[in-house]
C-alpha cells in the first residue's frame, strides 16, 4: 500500500526532495516527483522539505472518528515525544484526547520498556556479536532494502508501538480500537506491514490531532490536566531521545563487552551500516534512528518549528516530573506476549548501465569530458555519473541538469543576440549601455565592447528611454529616424523590472523606406505617363472622328445629287 507520495503540484524543479532523500527513491517524470515505494525507506523528510507542500499521506483520522462515533472502546497509545510537540503542559493532552472521545489514554513507553527487556535478554542469550535495534521502521527498511546482508543483525523484536498495541489488546480486549499517536509517518507504513496482525488499528500523527482539535473548536489551554490510564514505564519515556534506548537498557550492554554506537539521521545510519558490511565493525550494539536527533527530530516534530533542544528539554522535563507516577512495570515474560518478528531481504533489482551507456547519457547532458562533470549536486544526485545511472534506470531526466539547461538556453540566446539583423541594446537605470549586439555596431559604427558603461546619449537622444524607465510604460513599434546615421527604425522599448534594465529593440527600415520612395516615384511616373498616353489617344480619336465626319458629309452631298439626277432622267423617259 502506497502510504505516502507527492500530490500533483506546480513543481519548480528545485529538487530539494531528491537532495534530502538518502536513498534517491524519488523519480521525476515530466517535472513531477514520485516516490517509488520499492526503494523508499518511509523517512518522509522529502515531503516535509517540499516548498510546495505537495504531501499526500494516507490519513486514518476518518476511521478513528468513525470508531469514536460508533461507541467503540478506543484506546490511545501516545509516543513519549508528545511532550516536546505541545505548546501546553503535557497533562492537558490526556484531557484533550478524552474530550475528543478516546476511552483510555496510555503511553507507548510501556511498549518501549517491554522491547528493551527483549533486547537485553536477546543479547545475553546470544553473547558477543553485532546487534541493531529495530524500534525505527525507517532504519529497518534501510537495512532490508539496501543492506540485506545485515538483516540477520537486526534484533528480531517488534517495535514499541506494536508491543504496546499487543498489551492494549490483551488488557482491554481484542475488540477494542487501538490508535497510535506520534510524530512518525513511517509508523503508518509499519502498521500496514505483514507482522502487525492487528495490534494497532490506526496511526495518527500529531498534525492530525491538531486538525481534529481545530475542527472541534476546543481550546487545549483552558483544560484541566489529568493523568494517563495505567501510568507506567518511566524508563521507556527516554526512547525518543538520542541514545534513549541505551539509557532504557541501563548498564547491561557494557557488561556484555559490546561497543555502543548510537546514530541518528539516515546518513549516519548508512555510514555505520556500510562499515558493518565492510567488516570494519564487530561486537557492537547499534542504536539506529533515521531521524536526526532520534524521534524528537521526527517529521511532525520538525513541522511545529520549535528548536530541537527546546523540544528535548520539554521531553526531559516531562520525564522528570512524572517519575512518581510510574506505578506499573510490565514484563514481556510475565504477560506472555509474542514480540518476535522476522526481517528479510527486500532489495530490488537495479539495472547497472555500461560505461558506453553512461557516456552517451553524459553527452546528452552536455558533459563531453571530465571537465564538464561539475558534480554540483543541484539536481539531487552527488555526481553527474550517478545522475546518468539514474537516467538509465528511468529515475531521472536529462533536463534536470540545470547547468546544462542554462548553458543550452544561453547558447541559443547568444546565437540569436549575435546574429539577428535587429539592433538590440540593454540599458541600466542610469541610461548607460550594458550590452550591444553586432547589428548595433554596424548601424551606429560603434564598438560594443568600448561602448559598455557609456551613456546611450553618446549615440542618440535618450529622452524616450528615460520616460519608459520612469513610468514603466513600454513603447512598442514606434517609428524613429536618426538622420545623422541615415537610419530609420521601428523601435520598441521594454522595461525589465526584475532586472532593472531597459531592452531596446530596433528594426532598421531605412532601406525599406528608400525602396518605398523609389516605388512611389515609379508609381507617380507611371500614372503621369499613363495619363499622357490616354490624352494622346483621345486627341487622335478626336482628329480621326473630325476627318471622318467631313468625308461623310461630302459623300452624302454627292450621292444626293446623283440620286436626283437619276430621278430626272426617269421622268423624262
Amino acid at each position: 500500500m502506497n502510504i505516502m507520495n507527492f500530490s500533483a503540484a506546480n513543481c519548480k524543479s528545485c529538487y530539494k526532495c531528491l537532495r534530502s532523500c538518502p536513498v534517491k527513491a524519488i523519480r521525476f517524470n515530466n517535472d513531477q516527483a514520485e516516490i517509488i515505494e520499492d526503494r523508499c525507506i518511509a523517512c518522509s523528510h522529502c515531503l516535509l522539505i517540499c516548498p510546495q507542500n505537495a504531501r499526500n499521506v494516507v490519513s486514518y483520522l476518518p476511521d478513528v472518528k468513525a470508531a469514536v462515533s460508533s461507541g467503540k472502546k478506543v484506546v490511545a497509545s501516545i509516543a513519549p515525544s508528545f511532550a516536546g510537540y505541545l505548546d501546553f503542559e503535557p497533562g492537558k493532552f490526556a484531557t484533550l484526547l478524552k474530550m475528543l472521545g478516546f476511552s483510555f489514554i496510555e503511553e507507548t513507553a510501556v511498549g518501549a520498556e517491554v522491547v528493551s527487556d527483549f533486547y537485553m535478554d536477546y543479547v545475553k542469550k546470544n553473547g558477543k556479536g553485532i546487534y541493531i535495534t529495530t524500534a525505527c521502521p525507517s532504519a529497518n527498511y534501510l537495512v532490508e532494502k539496501y543492506y540485506p546482508s545485515l538483516a540477520g543483525y537486526l534484533i528480531p523484536a517488534v517495535s514499541p508501538m506494536i508491543a504496546h498495541g499487543k498489551l492494549i489488546k490483551q488488557f482491554y480486549g481484542e475488540d477494542c480500537y487501538s490508535v497510535f499517536i506520534g510524530p512518525c509517518m513511517a509508523k503508518k507504513t509499519e502498521n500496514e506491514s505483514f507482522f502487525n496482525t492487528g495490534a494497532i488499528d490506526a496511526v495518527l500523527n500529531f498534525d492530525e490531532i491538531n486538525q481534529w482539535v481545530t475542527e472541534s473548536g476546543m481550546d487545549p489551554y483552558s483544560l484541566e490536566p489529568s493523568g494517563f490510564d495505567r501510568n507506567t514505564a518511566c524508563r521507556g519515556r527516554s526512547f525518543p531521545e538520542f541514545g534513549g534506548i541505551i539509557r532504557c537498557m541501563g548498564d547491561d550492554i557494557h557488561k556484555q563487552g559490546l561497543r555502543i554506537i548510537t546514530v541518528s539521521g539516515s546518513e549516519e545510519c548508512i555510514d555505520v551500516f556500510t562499515s558493518i558490511q565492510n567488516g570494519d565493525l564487530d561486537n557492537v550494539f547499534v542504536e539506529a534512528s533515521a531521524c536526526k536527533g532520534s524521534c524528537i527530530g521526527g517529521p511532525d516534530m520538525v513541522r511545529n518549528e520549535h528548536g530541537y533542544f527546546r523540544k528535548q528539554g520539554k521531553v526531559k522535563a516531562y520525564m522528570e516530573s512524572w517519575k512518581a507516577d510510574c506505578s506499573f512495570e510490565p514484563s514481556a515474560d510475565g504477560l506472555g506476549l509474542d514480540l518476535d518478528r522476522t526481517f528479510c531481504d527486500k532489495s530490488f533489482r537495479r539495472h547497472t548501465a555500461y560505461e558506453h551507456d553512461i557516456k552517451l547519457i553524459l553527452h546528452d547532458m552536455g558533459k563531453h569530458g571530465p571537465e564538464d562533470e561539475l558534480n554540483c549536486g543541484v539536481c539531487g544526485y552527488n555526481t553527474c555519473r550517478e545522475k546518468a545511472q539514474a537516467i538509465y534506470e528511468g529515475m531521472a531526466e536529462p533536463n534536470m541538469c540545470l547547468h546544462h539547461m542554462r548553458n543550452k538556453a544561453e547558447s541559443i540566446t547568444n546565437v540569436i543576440f549575435e546574429h539577428t539583423a535587429n539592433c538590440i541594446m540593454l540599458l541600466d537605470r542610469r541610461m548607460n549601455i550594458v550590452e550591444m549586439n553586432p547589428a548595433c555596431r554596424d548601424a551606429f559604427l560603434a564598438d560594443p565592447e568600448k561602448m559598455k558603461g557609456l551613456p546611450v546619449s553618446a549615440l542618440m537622444d535618450d529622452e524616450a528611454f528615460r520616460q519608459v524607465m520612469e513610468t514603466g510604460i513600454n513603447v512598442i513599434g514606434k517609428r524613429v529616424a536618426y538622420p545623422n546615421y541615415g537610419l530609420i527604425f521601428i523601435q520598441s522599448i521594454v522595461c525589465l523590472e526584475k532586472q532593472d534594465l531597459l531592452m531596446v529593440s530596433m528594426v532598421n527600415i531605412a532601406e525599406r523606406e528608400e525602396e518605398r520612395k523609389k516605388y512611389n516615384t515609379l508609381r507617380e511616373n507611371t500614372i503621369v505617363s499613363t495619363q499622357e498616353v490616354i490624352d494622346k489617344q483621345m486627341r487622335v480619336a478626336h482628329e480621326i472622328a473630325s476627318l471622318l465626319g467631313e468625308t461623310t458629309a461630302e459623300t452624302k452631298m454627292l450621292l444626293t445629287k446623283l440620286k436626283k439626277l437619276v430621278e430626272v432622267e426617269e421622268e423624262g423617259n
